[in-house]
C-alpha cells in the first residue's frame, strides 16, 4: 500500500508467492514512491525483481499499470490482461481517436455544451501528449476463467476490461477497483471496441452481485484497506446505487431533464472541477433508471431529454 494524498487513500499492488512462482498483481503509478515500495517489499522477503515470474493486471488504468514498463526494461516477464485492455495499453491510434470522437458525441447528446467541448479538447491534447506512453512488450490476453493459480472473474463496470483474481485455496480475491472499503468505486463511461457506449454502472452493479456469491475471506482492493466482510459492503454499495438513482429521478421530476442539468443541479461546482467523473456518475444512474423503466428519453435537436 502506497499512501496518496487523495480520496483514494493509497495505491495498492500485491506480490503473491507460491513455490517457485512470484506474481505481481497490478503495478501502481510510474513514480518513485511505488518503485521504492516494490523494492522494499521484495527485499523484506529476501526476493528481488528477478524473482517476479509474471504480472497480472486487473485493468488498464494508469494507477494500476505504472511500473510495468520499468520492470520489463530490467526483467522481461509475461504480462497478462483482459483482451479489452490491449488497445488501451498499446494506445492503438485508431481506437484512441475513436474514443475522443465518442466522448465529443456523448457530451453533446447529454447537453453539456461548452464544458463538454472543453473536455473533448483536453482528451485530444492528452491523446497527442501521451501517444508514446504505450506499454512495451507482449500482452498475453486472459480469455478463460482460469489463469495460473487463480480463477478469473470478469467484473466490468469501473473499467470495461476489469478482471479479478480469486485464489480459492486461500479464499483471497484480488479485486482491482470493483470494491473499495472507504468510497464507492466510479463506473466510468467508456466505448466498446466498436465505439458503442457501454452501460457501465449497470455492469458494475451486476459485477458486485456476482461477487456476492464468492466465498472470500479477504478482498485485496486497488485502494484503501483490505476488506474482510465483503458481502455486507457490497450490499451497502448496491443500496447506495438505488438511493442515488432515486435522487436523480426526483431532479428529473422537478425539471432537470438533461444529464448535464441533473449533474449541475446535484453536484454544483463539482460539475466543473470533476466533469468527467460527474458525468459518468449521472449517465450511469440514468441508464439504471431507464433499464428499470423509471425514466424514458427522447432526442430533441441532438440532445437526449429525460422524463419520468
Amino acid at each position: 500500500m502506497v499512501p496518496v494524498s487523495s480520496s483514494l487513500k493509497s495505491v495498492n499492488f500485491f506480490l503473491y508467492k507460491k513455490q517457485h512462482s512470484l506474481t505481481l498483481i497490478d503495478a501502481g503509478f510510474d513514480n518513485e514512491d511505488c518503485w521504492n515500495a516494490l523494492q522494499t517489499a521484495l527485499t523484506a522477503h529476501d526476493l528481488s525483481l528477478n524473482d517476479i515470474t509474471q504480472i497480472l493486471l486487473t485493468h488498464h488504468h494508469v494507477d494500476h499499470i505504472g511500473l510495468v514498463n520499468r520492470i520489463l526494461s530490467e526483467h522481461p516477464v509475461p504480462v497478462y490482461a483482459h483482451p479489452l485492455s490491449v488497445p488501451r495499453l498499446k494506445r492503438d491510434d485508431d481506437f484512441m481517436a475513436m474514443r475522443v470522437e465518442f466522448f465529443a458525441k456523448l457530451y453533446q447528446e447529454m447537453g453539456c455544451g461548452e464544458q463538454g467541448e472543453k473536455q473533448t479538447a483536453y482528451l485530444q491534447q492528452a491523446l497527442e501528449k501521451n501517444r508514446t506512453e504505450k506499454m512495451d512488450g507482449e500482452i498475453r490476453t486472459v480469455k478463460g476463467n482460469q489463469l495460473l493459480d487463480f480463477d478469473v472473474l470478469y467484473v466490468p463496470g469501473h473499467a470495461p476490461d476489469q478482471i479479478a483474481f480469486y485464489q480459492k485455496d486461500c479464499q483471497w480475491l484480488f479485486g482491482g477497483d470493483l470494491l473499495l472499503e472507504h468510497i464507492s468505486s466510479n463506473a466510468l463511461v467508456e466505448p466498446d471496441l466498436e465505439g458503442h457506449r457501454m452501460m457501465t454502472l449497470y455492469e458494475h452493479y451486476q459485477s458486485l452481485k456476482r461477487v456476492l456469491g464468492v466465498n472470500a475471506d479477504v478482498i485485496f482492493p486497488g485502494h484503501g484497506m483490505l476488506i474482510e466482510n465483503h458481502k455486507a459492503l457490497i450490499q451497502k454499495r448496491l443500496d447506495g446505487i438505488g438511493r442515488k438513482a432515486d435522487k436523480f429521478l426526483a431532479l428529473i421530476e422537478f425539471g432537470s431533464t438533461t444529464a448535464a442539468a441533473v449533474a449541475k443541479t446535484y453536484y454544483k461546482e463539482t460539475y466543473i472541477k470533476q466533469f468527467s467523473l460527474v458525468m459518468s456518475e449521472v449517465i450511469g444512474h440514468l441508464d439504471y433508471l431507464e433499464l428499470q423503466g423509471k425514466v424514458q428519453k427522447e432526442m430533441v435537436s441532438g440532445v437526449w431529454y429525460y422524463s419520468a
